[in-house]
């Protein structure tokens, strides 16, 4: 079926965090929001309409992942990423953000180190901090418009050892987001080699947030981290979830790839002791969108690209503000440091002067102050108001 993508619908009065939150959270309910990282597109019409049929029947007992669900997973990641999981390997957990929680509690004891790669999801910093562990930076470099690993900086790290401290605590884990949030960076199959390399020389267990994996743009390649090598795939616990792909941000599951069996089992046991399997309507909205949703997934890659291409011509007029233009994700990270403002500052601008809210990037850490982050994920009509309202008041700075 063809999907209309430029109508827009009105998620007001249905507990939309996105919609419903802007008074709580910015003051005023009038703005248009481009912060929550979900799309204002309807999700696949065969989801929803697999979610019903399992509403009809009216038993809502305990659950688990029916086998046609597995089978289902190991086949799109062979088709996808071209990856031969085994069916065992995976777990299902009630999303990407419970999976990295029960990873860290797993893999690490209180005051380990993670290491994180700044700018990244503002939600790293609390799951690991509230694993008792201690964060380690290791800051992605902006060259020419695009994101980087300092590699050089991730084998200093390492360089200090137990020896030279006797507080010093290990280094246990990496989280390695790709395609990366908030920067939209798709990393290259050589790229995640060096990284993966790194790790295994150091003991180093990844684990790897792949949430946006499905959202590629304009010819982008995703290479899932444990498709590298066979000494990455047991090295590596991989998160994947339909919520980004399909729309599904409220319906909390996430299927972690754990090859390595001893890893597997300690996540099962700290998983079990931690928080609950998904429930019947994620088991179907996650098998129903991995088996039926690819034609919606097709048409809204495209209008999105197109909606990236709007967004790059209104640009051209904006001083003060340059896109770092993603590769993967709908999300749009801004440089605003032309503005010369605080982010403090920079948010009450565009809330007052433009009626929009952005994502702070200070949120994503040090290296993002200056930055904002923009969701493109909406009906075009929306998206260009709001961006003839962020043209037209930078305009009056006379910069």
């Amino acid at each position: 079926m063809k999907y209309n993508f430029d109508k827009i619908e009105n998620r007001k009065n249905t507990s939309c965090l996105k919609w419903d939150m802007m008074e709580d959270i910015f003051g005023c309910d009038d703005l248009i929001p481009m912060w929550v990282a979900d799309m204002d597109f309807p999700s696949p019409q065969p989801i929803v309409k697999a979610i019903k049929k399992r509403a009809d029947h009216p038993f809502f007992g305990y659950t688990q992942a029916p086998q046609t669900l597995i089978d289902t997973v190991v086949k799109r990641v062979k088709d996808k990423f071209k990856w031969n999981i085994k069916p065992e390997w995976i777990v299902f957990t009630p999303g990407v953000i419970s999976g990295l929680n029960i990873a860290l509690n797993s893999l690490t004891h209180p005051g380990d180190r993670v290491i994180l790669q700044e700018p990244c999801y503002h939600q790293f910093f609390p799951v690991v901090k509230n694993s008792g562990c201690q964060i380690v930076t290791n800051p992605l470099k902006l060259v020419d418009k695009k994101y980087e690993i300092d590699f050089e900086n991730l084998k200093e790290i390492f360089s200090y050892k137990q020896g030279h401290n006797p507080y010093y605590k290990p280094i246990k884990t990496i989280i390695f987001c790709n395609p990366n949030n908030p920067t939209g960076r798709v990393w290259r199959k050589e790229e995640i080699e060096k990284l993966g390399n790194i790790a295994i020389e150091n003991n180093l267990t990844v684990i790897a947030d792949e949430i946006h994996s499905e959202i590629l743009l304009n010819g982008n390649k995703h290479t899932t981290f444990g498709s590298v090598t066979k000494e990455f795939e047991e090295n590596c616990i991989v998160c994947i979830s339909p919520s980004k792909t399909f729309n599904l941000s409220g319906i909390h599951i996430s299927p972690i790839i754990i090859p390595n069996e001893k890893i597997r089992r300690e996540f099962i046991a700290t998983m079990n002791s931690m928080v609950p399997s998904p429930d019947i309507f994620a088991y179907t909205a996650l098998e129903a969108g991995f088996k039926y949703g690819d034609d919606w997934l097709k048409q809204v890659l495209e209008y999105l690209e197109e909606n990236l291409n709007l967004l790059k011509d209104y640009f051209k007029d904006i001083k003060g503000m340059t896109p770092i233009i993603p590769e993967g994700t709908y999300l749009v990270w801004i440089n605003c440091k032309g503005l010369e403002m605080d982010n403090e500052t920079l948010n009450e601008f565009l809330k007052k002067e433009a009626k929009v809210c952005l994502e702070d990037g200070s949120l994503f850490g040090t290296n993002g102050k200056g930055f904002m982050r923009m969701n493109i994920a909406m009906p075009r009509p929306l998206l260009e108001e709001a961006l003839k309202r962020i043209k037209n008041a930078v305009y009056t700075l006379n910069l």
